[in-house]
């Protein structure tokens, strides 16, 4: 499977979902991203467990401008792979 992280702190209109899309596709890892109406990133990972945890690691410091406060993660449902066709793609916000 995958997974699922949500993404506190000022990751909104700093180009944080852009700049997660290019980290993931950089280190061969597909899924999804978003801004969630509360303030949040929200995004999946799928790939390589290594991998995805690179760009976990990475998503710890986020782009110039952008405060993270606090990465929340749990396995992707099933529900939430099944949007990922291939590469990485940023979703409309909800």
């Amino acid at each position: 499977m995958g997974v699922h992280i949500l993404i506190s702190g000022r990751v909104q209109g700093v180009g944080y979902r852009a700049w997660l899309k290019a980290a993931a596709e950089a280190q061969g890892v597909s899924g999804w991203t978003r801004n969630l109406a509360d303030g949040r990133v929200e995004a999946v990972l799928l790939g390589d467990d290594d991998l995805a945890k690179r760009v976990i690691a990475l998503a710890r410091q986020g782009p110039p401008h952008s405060r993270v406060d606090a990465i929340e993660e749990r396995p992707a449902h099933a529900d939430e792979c099944s949007q990922v066709s291939d590469g990485f793609r940023i979703l409309p916000t909800v």
